[in-house]
């Protein structure tokens, strides 16, 4: 673990107590969402990452900037836990530090979009519309619970780190469809 654990790095944009969205062996119903998430989560939201790529990796998933989605879930901690569950998830990501070289995932802010009762926001029509709407438009504030359709919410995300993201663009098995399916072994046929 590092010496910062439980704190924002500094070099860090400034972020309060924002939500983290995760995609693969934290999502629900996955080894890592018991083990860390357990008892530290107050709201579970169903959430995609735009602009982003979904990679196969050693038995979970890497996501990178790119022309696609990811799909996951938005997560928000228990209140009086945040540093806790901030640290253990940097650790359990092998971040050290904004680039940092020995990272395998590097913790960014991005917006995600929440479904709305009709879809969008996920695959539906209107699904750019919320993301490139005006600055402060339709966005769910920090500190606010995860409403459906409460626009883009800005959220802690892991994206693997420059050389695994390099890797991955040159030999990598990309998932389409962006979505991380369990019930596989590592590198075997994804199933239904």
């Amino acid at each position: 673990m590092t010496a910062a654990m439980g704190t924002p790095h500094p070099g860090s944009p400034p972020t309060g107590e924002l939500p983290f969205f995760v995609y693969g062996t934290l999502l629900p119903g996955e080894p890592n969402h018991e083990l860390f998430l357990r008892g530290r989560t107050t709201g579970e939201r169903p959430a995609v990452l735009p602009r982003a790529l979904l990679y196969d990796g050693p038995g979970y998933p890497y996501a990178i900037e790119g022309h696609g989605r990811v799909h996951g879930t938005l997560l928000t901690a228990v209140p009086g836990v945040y540093g806790e569950l901030l640290g253990l998830l940097d650790h359990l990501e092998e971040y050290l530090g904004p680039g940092h070289p020995r990272n395998l995932y590097e913790r960014v802010v991005r917006e995600v979009e929440l479904p709305g009762e009709s879809g969008e926001g996920a695959d539906g029509p209107g699904r750019d519309r919320a993301v490139e709407g005006r600055p402060g438009h339709g966005r769910a504030e920090e500190g606010e619970g995860i409403a459906a359709g409460a626009g883009p919410v800005r959220a802690w995300v892991y994206l693997a780190a420059a050389a695994v993201t390099r890797s991955l663009r040159t030999g990598g098995s990309l998932i389409d469809g962006g979505r991380w399916v369990t019930g596989r072994p590592p590198g075997g046929p994804r199933t239904p």
